[in-house]
């Protein structure tokens, strides 16, 4: 039995965005491992944190953000330390990242090809058409014809650009692979076609996959571990089947329950009553106690850290441990 070797290890990472109403704490003191070849699960409402951890991880948070602590140790490395000019040869080669929006990550003056062999070219030492039948190929793998490698972004479905923003991630064959909302704005038929490319191209790639979404149906398929955030903090952090079976956090419990079932006709449809806190202005104590049915003085009047119950789960709440 092979012992697992941890790819990532991100340590009390805090990325703050600097206001003119004040610090928002995006990310606040956040630390979690993945193994190579794992899937990890990043869930939670809009607005916890989900895609400026993504973006820290690879150093490209958007001012007016900055990192103000932590470690990213990836492959042994310590990101944290590496200077631009090395993260850009880690960028894309070793790390890579699927965007939201594939319509705005695609310059629309540039044809397809030209984003994949520019991509392969900045980082291998090979003639662009050594890059270019490489691109063709990929496409091939993406289940697009490979003669539509000189179309323009605005010529392919939402589902097609959305294939060619993953394969311009996987153009180098990456050790990780961060995918930010990749089927945010798809259909739930189109949206089924890309999870089932993704698990293909994990299983063909040895991908170590990072999955941020809302929809928590979405990692159930796909994910070996699942990190809850809310609030800019992890609140739950667990193997994928321990939680389904038996979430240990009132807001995991509540995400879970408000998941429509088509196959429960007698299902009451429940949700999570009030909104997410102000990041400007965090409650004292448990960040979700205004929303918790569960809550007694001490949510109030401190803030719980992210324990271990077990061997694969950990949980930040004053019900366990």
């Amino acid at each position: 039995m092979s012992i697992p070797e941890a790819i990532l290890e991100v340590k009390g990472l805090q990325t703050h965005y600097y206001t003119r109403a004040g610090v928002v704490k995006a990310v606040d003191n956040i630390s979690f491992v993945i193994d190579k070849g794992e899937t990890l699960g990043l869930v939670g409402e809009s607005g916890s944190g989900k895609s400026t951890l993504g973006f820290s991880i690879i150093r490209l948070v958007p001012p007016p953000g900055k990192i103000v602590g932590g470690k990213i140790i990836f492959a042994g490395t310590d990101l944290m330390k590496s200077k631009e000019e090395e993260m850009r040869e880690i960028r894309g080669k070793r790390v890579s990242m699927i965007f939201q929006d594939p319509m705005t990550s695609l310059n629309p003056l540039m044809k397809i090809g030209d984003h994949l062999t520019e991509t392969i070219t900045t980082h291998l030492k090979i003639k662009k058409d050594e890059a270019l039948e490489k691109a063709k190929a990929l496409l091939d793998k993406l289940g697009i014809s490979p003669e539509r490698i000189n179309d323009y972004p605005h010529q392919f479905s939402g589902g097609m650009r959305q294939r060619v923003v993953i394969g311009l991630a996987l153009a180098l064959n990456p050790d990780l692979v961060i995918a930010d909302e990749p089927t945010t704005s798809l259909d739930v038929i189109i949206e089924a076609q890309i999870l089932e490319l993704l698990k293909k191209l994990k299983a063909d790639y040895n991908l170590t996959l990072i999955l941020i979404t809302h929809n928590i149906g979405v990692v159930a398929e796909m994910a070996d571990h699942i990190a809850v955030m809310y609030a800019g903090k992890i609140v739950e952090l667990s193997d994928a089947s321990s939680l389904f079976d038996n979430p240990l956090h009132p807001y995991t419990k509540a995400l879970l329950e408000s998941v429509p079932n088509i196959r429960l006709s007698e299902q009451t449809l429940k949700w999570i009553l009030g909104m997410p806190p102000d990041l400007l202005s965090l409650p004292k104590g448990c960040r979700f106690n205004s929303r918790c049915p569960h809550a007694f003085k001490k949510c109030f009047e401190t803030e719980p850290e992210l324990m271990q119950i077990s061997k694969n789960r950990f949980v930040a709440c004053y019900l366990h441990g």
